[in-house]
């Protein structure tokens, strides 16, 4: 009998977060905006991060790359590259970030400086992190727009942010955030309020790219379409924890959360030519200032049961690649 075939090597992680709490002191009490968050990037992996506003899904992710506002603080391990980054100061993590680890923010409009062009917002990132002289990060500036699929976009480089449209300018932002080239790139609903066919094309955009230089992508949204499109692992987040983790199909075929099965139930789709009725989750989110005891999600939960009044279930592996925080052991 021939010996086994080794198995495969694990990918080498580009980004590692364990234990990951983030609290914001407010005059009303502290809002636990992230609990106990732990996951890892593989090198060229996309990671879908999904979940209702308010569920801690940018909170996670500006912990991450040291951008929390002045009331908040972040504890646990992040480790980018094998090399801690919690905590670090804003010089060392200004190397980092912009060149190494990028983001791209919600709404560009205000992402971007109205009062400067956009030549001089992308030459920027090229001479601070890369040492370019001007006119070389010119030249490296607009190939990036050309990539983009930015028309004209030797003259158009000279333009301010209001003279683009909003797809436009969520174009620009993407070329900002790969100019350097990063390991990983942070996608904030990256096509919130763009018309489908600009979000199409946005979406084709990053999937190029993303075989292109190899980077790994985190895609933070609550759109359930765009993670079907894009996403090799899903995280769910709910109250500020993950909730249910896996492979994209498995997630989008066989839910294992109750939280995960009603987001995909209030999906609009087709069945036969007719639209299905839209079934939506009952309740609202919780108070993340006043968490309720037990399971964040009991309240709006169909099988909740007497486990799930009093102890906040922990996220365990329910098979290979897969993880749920749930009593219960499958779905009804």
């Amino acid at each position: 009998m021939p010996p086994a075939a080794p198995a495969p090597e694990p990918a080498e992680a580009v980004l590692e977060v364990a234990n990951l709490k983030t609290r914001f002191a407010t005059p009303d009490g502290e809002v636990r905006a992230v609990n106990d968050v732990s996951f890892t990037v593989a090198r060229g992996e996309t990671v879908g991060v999904v979940g209702e506003s308010g569920s801690g899904k940018s909170q996670v992710f500006m912990s991450v790359m040291g951008l929390l506002a002045s009331n908040g603080q972040a504890t646990g391990r992040v480790r980018f590259q094998g090399q801690d980054i919690l905590g670090m100061g804003a010089s060392k993590l200004n190397r980092i970030r912009g060149s190494r680890m990028s983001m791209i923010f919600q709404d560009p409009m205000t992402s971007l400086n109205p009062f400067l062009t956009v030549a001089r917002q992308m030459t920027e990132v090229l001479i601070q992190h890369k040492g370019l002289g001007e006119r070389d990060a010119v030249k490296r500036s607009v190939e990036m727009l050309d990539l983009v699929r930015i028309p004209e976009a030797g003259r158009r480089i000279t333009m301010y942010p209001h003279e683009f449209s909003g797809g436009m300018r969520q174009r620009v932002m993407i070329a900002m955030a790969l100019l350097c080239q990063p390991d990983l790139l942070i996608a904030d609903e990256p096509t919130t309020a763009l018309d489908v066919t600009v979000q199409a094309q946005i979406l084709e955009l990053m999937q190029t790219l993303k075989q292109e230089f190899s980077t790994s992508i985190v895609l933070i949204t609550h759109d359930l379409g765009v993670i079907a499109g894009l996403a090799d692992r899903v995280m769910v987040m709910y109250g500020g924890s993950v909730v249910e983790e896996g492979g994209v199909r498995d997630i989008f075929y066989d839910p294992q959360h109750p939280y995960s099965a009603g987001l995909l139930q209030s999906m609009p789709r087709l069945a036969a030519g007719r639209a299905e009725r839209l079934v939506s989750i009952p309740g609202q989110p919780p108070n993340l200032q006043r968490l309720p005891p037990g399971c964040p999600f009991r309240p709006r939960c169909p099988h909740a049961f007497d486990p799930c009044e009093t102890d906040d279930p922990a996220l365990r592996p329910i098979g290979p690649g897969r993880a749920k925080a749930c009593h219960l052991d499958a779905l009804p």
